[in-house]
């Protein structure tokens, strides 16, 4: 029996500080996880994940397409780009979150 296709399109990407929520691959909300305050301005909000970057242990990186793996870091895109910390865990945000999400319309 063959994989089903993901089919979600909202991701929570949780960082030591930082929640980044993505709808496919764009940042539609950055909170802050000691406060749970939403960021109204960050260097993501409205960028596309460009990749997901992997520090080796010799100190440099490697950047692959697509979404993060825990471990892996975010790079969004962008004249200044913004390079997360590491991902420490993938959620699937609650419906009642994705419908409150600031300045976005998530029927689009």
């Amino acid at each position: 029996m063959g994989r089903r296709q993901e089919r979600r399109i909202h991701h929570v990407f949780v960082t030591q500080n930082t929640e980044y929520h993505v709808r496919r691959d764009r940042c539609v909300g950055v909170r802050d996880r000691r406060s749970g305050e939403w960021r109204t301005e960050h260097g993501a909000l409205q960028r596309r994940v460009a990749a997901a970057v992997t520090l080796l242990a010799n100190g440099s990186l490697t950047a692959e397409g697509g979404l993060p793996t825990p471990g892996q870091r975010i790079i969004f895109d962008g004249e200044s780009s913004v390079l997360t910390g590491p991902v420490i865990a993938i959620e699937r945000p609650a419906k009642a979150l994705v419908m409150r999400y600031p300045g976005t319309d998530p029927g689009a």
